[in-house]
């Protein structure tokens, strides 16, 4: 997983709110189980002017210049809501998005995003729009910047807003593990727990 740590990077506003996994990548674009070739599914619906298709759909954010480049997503509340499917956060990484900034955001979506190297930035979203209407006044000037560093997000006039993670997240992006790789870390101490209960409860290991 690569590693997230600052990324300053064309941000593209998409100010709808329940924004679902169903949405991000439509169940009949799911055709293999592989993180590969998905992003050619993402927002398909909205993306292409038919099901199926991929004639692109020209008012589309994600199909307009230079949001075709964007690797930030600004969006509304509860976004990547309902089913649990994984392949929502891989599409998008794939896509290249690597930091979305919301209000709020479904559950299992976020902690996706965490174990598949996209940032979720929660923010009010009173700033959140404010966030859009500076971006797109200068799409391909008005850049925002992430740090992973120091928790703050910098928005184009220069303006700083902090945000919070957990210490268990903020450690996997900014090393670049996922869920298996953090246990991994503990190597010794687990070895370590394991040699002590075999003496305490041989019968275990029979």
């Amino acid at each position: 997983m690569e590693k997230f740590t600052e990324l300053t990077a064309i941000a593209a506003p998409l100010l709808r709110i329940n924004i679902d996994t169903d949405v991000i990548i439509p169940s009949r674009e799911m055709k293999r189980v592989s993180k590969q070739g998905l992003s050619d599914g993402l927002f398909a619906n909205w993306r292409y002017t038919e099901p199926g298709g991929r004639d692109e759909n020209p008012e589309f954010i994600l199909n307009q210049a230079p949001y075709r480049d964007a690797r930030i997503i600004l969006t509304g509340e509860n976004f990547g809501c309902g089913s649990s499917r994984e392949h929502a956060v891989w599409a998008l990484a794939e896509w290249g998005i690597r930091c979305i900034v919301a209000p709020s955001f479904g559950a299992i979506f976020q902690g996706n995003c965490v174990r598949n190297g996209i940032l979720p930035v929660v923010l009010d979203n009173a700033l959140v729009e404010s966030l859009a209407a500076q971006v797109q006044a200068d799409p391909a000037q008005n850049r925002i910047s992430v740090s992973l560093e120091s928790c703050e997000l910098t928005a184009p006039d220069g303006t700083r807003h902090g945000f919070d993670i957990s210490p268990a997240d903020r450690e996997m992006l900014m090393e670049g593990l996922d869920a298996i790789a953090v246990t991994q870390k503990r190597d010794d101490e687990i070895l370590a727990f394991q040699a002590r209960d075999r003496l305490k409860r041989p019968w275990v290991y029979l």
